[in-house]
Order: C-alpha cells, then sequence, then structure tokens
C-alpha cells in the first residue's frame, strides 16, 4: 500500500504502531527524533509522515515545519501524535500544517482509520 515514516523516541511506541501499520498492509520506515527523520525523508521519501511531537533533539513542530517549508515534502499528510490531549497543542500543530492530531494511546482501529483516510 503506503510508506510511512513513524517518529517516536519510545521504542515500544515505535513497535507497535510499526506492528499495526504493518498489519495494515503498509511499508514502515522508523526514526527516533526529527533529526532522523529528515534523513529518512531524503534517503526514502514516504507517502505520509506520523510523528510524536515532545522528542529530544527535534520535536515534532520542528520537524513539521521543516516538512511544510521543503517543496519535496510539504504535500505530504502528517499526523501529529501526543500524550498530550491539550487544545493548545492541537492548534499549534493545525496552524504549523499538520494535517491530523491523535492523543496517545491511540486505538490501532483510529490510527489505521486516519492514515488510509489521509492516502485516500
Amino acid at each position: 500500500m503506503a510508506t510511512i515514516l513513524v517518529v517516536d523516541d519510545n521504542s515500544v511506541n515505535l513497535r507497535m504502531m510499526g506492528y499495526t501499520l504493518q498489519k495494515g498492509g503498509h511499508t514502515v520506515i522508523t526514526a527516533v527524533n526529527g533529526v532522523q527523520a529528515l534523513e529518512r525523508l531524503a534517503e526514502n521519501p514516504p507517502d505520509l509522515v506520523l510523528t510524536d511531537l515532545t522528542m529530544p533533539e527535534m520535536d515534532g513542530l520542528t520537524l513539521l515545519k521543516h516538512i511544510r517549508s521543503d517543496q519535496r515534502f510539504g504535500h505530504l499528510p502528517v499526523i501529529m501524535l501526543t500524550a498530550s490531549g491539550q487544545d493548545e497543542d492541537r492548534q499549534t500543530a493545525r496552524a504549523e500544517g499538520a494535517n491530523e492530531f491523535l492523543t496517545k494511546p491511540t486505538s490501532s482501529r483510529e490510527l489505521l482509520d486516519t492514515v488510509n483516510r489521509l492516502l485516500g
């Protein structure tokens, strides 16, 4: 189906989301922070980016800004994930160009439904 870049500094979250997406028929590329995600984007551009909001070295919002400012990747759908359900985080992520915002933990069904909807 699609190639999805999953970015999260928590290895358990990476494995769980990767497993869910692979079971849904997608190919998964992983990164542990925004810096590594930018490297992965350049190496193998995905069809969608699923990123945590809070990470060391480069957080999800900074990563999103880089993606939206790069004409090679600006069109990619981006789903922002966070353990914080605060409205301010949602508003900021949307203002920066996030297509969707999910609060962790999210169900496998909600994750797959959101990914598949954004991929069309």
